[in-house]
């Protein structure tokens, strides 16, 4: 019987030539097709050409990334509207509050497009969707309830009353990155999502 030998040192070296081509072949994929050498030869000569300064590969920004808009989850609307969760004026408000759900904290707000944007109270939301405050506030108290607002309350504004900010839940309504869910939404809706109905939604952000 002969014993085989393994030479360890060969072995290593074809294993980090495999991982080598394989770092290459990712790298042609994302630079469409030129290899790390050309790019690091365009990356000299550009170099030079700029007084010998640092040069990084970047891409510009399309003109629709300051396109603001909200995804909504169809398949967790539709099971809610299977399970009959929703009232018709609930899902109206819902539809006319979109057009104020500000970027990544899904907040209410008076200006999606603002810098630091300004939360809205009730009053304000019964302004902005042209409906009675007391009928603003019904419908709030009552998706409050089913999990799908949160009511937070941000310090103080008139005659010392506490000035009430609201957030949507992302699972139904999100204007955001999906992959990544402001981790203050996870805190306000966590209870909320363990809920019945809304423990089965089909799709889960978290």
């Amino acid at each position: 019987m002969t014993k085989k030998i393994i030479n360890f040192g060969q072995a290593e070296q074809k294993a980090r030539k495999r991982d080598l081509e394989i770092e290459q072949k990712q790298f042609e994929e994302e630079h469409h097709g030129m290899d790390q050498d050309a790019v690091d030869e365009a990356l000299k000569v550009l170099s030079k050409a700029t007084g010998g300064k640092e040069i990084y590969i970047g891409t510009k920004k399309s003109p629709q990334s300051k396109v603001r808009f909200v995804q909504i989850l169809q398949e967790n609307l539709n099971y809610l509207s299977e399970n009959d969760y929703l009232t018709s004026r609930e899902k109206i408000f819902l539809f006319d509050i979109m057009q104020y759900v500000a970027f990544d904290s899904n907040g209410i707000v008076l200006d999606i497009k603002a810098k630091n944007p300004t939360p809205v109270n009730i009053s304000e939301i019964a302004k902005l969707i042209k409906t009675e405050r007391s009928h603003t506030s019904r419908i709030i108290t009552s998706l409050v309830k089913k999990g799908l607002l949160f009511k937070g309350e941000s310090g103080v504004e008139g005659n010392n009353a506490r000035a009430s900010v609201i957030f949507v839940n992302p699972h139904i309504i999100y204007a955001g990155d999906k992959d990544n869910v402001n981790e203050a939404l996870k805190l306000m809706f966590y209870k909320a999502m363990k809920t019945p109905i809304l423990k089965d939604l089909p799709n889960k952000l978290f």
